[in-house]
């Protein structure tokens, strides 16, 4: 097995600008620099991954295949700035969702391990170094269980938790940022 070092960005609010159950191509809109970031990771030799609960599905909201369509539409937007994420992963369960065969409890919803692990066993990699970033708590609770350095934006959900992490004592990041940019520059500093 291959030895990497790995990113894993959250979709919604992170990559691409937050719109509530996304479910239509035609509806992605990149933040600014996005697509700068992660071809900064590429530049710096991580493997770019996103990791996305898409708890829409077990909602009953939109379909597996709906999801698939947006992420290749954001996958899309990427390359045509040269950024290359090598695939987006996403969770489509919830224990309170009204889909029977998605209504469960699961290893793959975040802060859960599942996608890094299915990631991982995919593509033949083991970790040497790897970051995580995203707008909301649990995106800092995955980091924190597979020992990634972790970052916090302020964009999509992240204002409101950073003053629940502040309220519930949550695990906090290495490191809170304005955005996918700022997050990036931060965690890279240090790498090689």
């Amino acid at each position: 097995m291959k030895t990497i070092k790995a990113a894993f960005l959250d979709r919604d609010g992170t990559i691409n600008v937050e719109k509530g159950y996304l479910n239509n191509p035609d509806d992605v809109e990149l933040y600014p620099n996005a697509a700068k970031a992660i071809k900064r990771f590429n530049d710096a030799g991580f493997v770019v991954f996103g990791i996305s609960n898409q708890s829409g599905i077990a909602r009953g909201y939109f379909t597996a295949d709906q999801v698939r369509e947006v992420n290749g539409r954001v996958m899309e937007l990427l390359v045509a700035e040269n950024a290359e994420v090598k695939e987006i992963l996403f969770c489509p369960h919830h224990p309170k969702g009204i889909v029977p065969e998605f209504s469960i409890p699961c290893e793959c919803r975040k802060p859960g391990t599942g996608m890094v692990k299915t990631a991982l066993e995919k593509y033949g990699f083991t970790l040497s170094e790897s970051v995580v970033i995203g707008d909301k708590i649990c995106d800092v609770e995955l980091g924190k269980n597979i020992g990634a350095r972790t970052a916090l934006v302020e964009t999509g959900y992240g204002k409101e938790e950073m003053v629940k992490i502040g309220e519930t004592g949550s695990p906090k990041p290495d490191f809170f940022a304005s955005g996918l940019w700022e997050a990036t520059l931060l965690l890279l500093n240090g790498h090689r």
